[in-house]
């Protein structure tokens, strides 16, 4: 059982990360591969600046990180007509180099000033009651988040930023600024992303440069899941989609280890089971779509 609160627990810390992900490949219909750079970003510069004594401030810092790279990537694809897997591409390697700088090596441990080492303090919990005091947190903000973000795509900046993904020459013609909105929805979306890292490191109490590997696609993952499940019917449906799909991601994965699907290999073997999900989340709507239109196509026979 503990095995599943911890999913539960960690799918809403990535949450943040698959919110991220659908901004910049829904809204914005935009490849952006900063995504792992980004998260890697959050991550030490949130270890850097807790391990200072500023727990708190260390997330304001990271989102400010993630920020700072999606402002990169938008410049590239807009001042320099880079095209934006390339400019995604870029960013992300350049940021490899950058977060070994930040921490200073490949890993750094700050448990002690981390949120949620000093929560568990404050609250006199221990052993299993930590996980659910985790979870607890951990939904907590990832809610807040997601009905903030929701709010914002509302606004008339959000939907010039919804338009501006569907239709750029349009909103062009409506005189509304489309670099502008392209800059800032990459931008927030890999805010997001690097918000997410600081909270997957202070959950962990440590940030290491490995955390982002594989990143982007989990948030691929989670966002595929959630429309697998509640379809594409509307942007705030995509966004809860998003991390509800988060969720059920680490639940498949935390069964596959525990029921050990794999045998003893099946820790080793995260990276196939999650290219193993997401085909089977492309393939069976598709087969579903096959069979609803060969039903069709025998009715219109059958009435012809």
């Amino acid at each position: 059982m503990q095995v599943y609160i911890t999913a539960i627990e960690e799918g809403f810390l990535y949450g943040l990360l698959a919110l991220g992900v659908y901004i910049s490949l829904r809204i914005l219909d935009i490849p952006d591969l900063t995504t792992e750079g980004s998260f890697g970003f959050g991550s030490a510069v949130a270890a850097v600046v807790a391990s200072q004594g500023f727990s708190f401030l260390s997330f304001l810092a990271a989102f400010a990180a993630g920020v700072l790279a999606g402002v990169v990537t938008g410049l590239l694809q807009t001042k320099l007509k880079v095209h934006p897997v390339l400019a995604g591409i870029i960013t992300m390697s350049g940021l490899y180099s950058i977060n070994l700088m930040v921490r200073g090596s490949s890993n750094l441990n700050f448990n002690d000033n981390s949120v949620f080492t000093r929560l568990f303090k404050a609250l006199g919990v221990s052993g299993a009651d930590k996980k659910i005091v985790g979870l607890i947190v951990g939904a907590i903000i990832c809610i807040i988040v997601l009905v903030l973000v929701i709010i914002f795509f509302r606004t008339h900046l959000g939907l010039c930023i919804r338009a501006t993904g569907d239709n750029p020459d349009m909103v062009k013609a409506s005189s509304v600024n489309v670099d502008f909105s392209l800059i800032f929805g990459l931008a927030l979306a890999n805010g997001l992303i690097a918000l997410s890292g600081a909270l997957i490191s202070h959950y962990l109490g440590l940030s290491d440069q490995s955390f982002s590997n594989g990143t982007l696609i989990y948030g691929l993952a989670a966002v595929i899941i959630g429309e697998a499940i509640f379809g594409k019917r509307s942007v705030a449906l995509g966004f809860t989609s998003a991390v509800v799909g988060s969720v059920v991601y680490k639940i498949i994965m935390a069964f596959v280890i525990d029921v050990s699907l794999f045998g003893k290999n099946s820790e080793n073997l995260m990276k196939l089971t999650c290219a193993i999900i997401v085909a089977a989340t492309l393939v069976i709507p598709e087969i579903k779509n096959r069979i609803k239109n060969s039903k069709v196509k025998k009715e219109a026979k059958k009435n012809a």
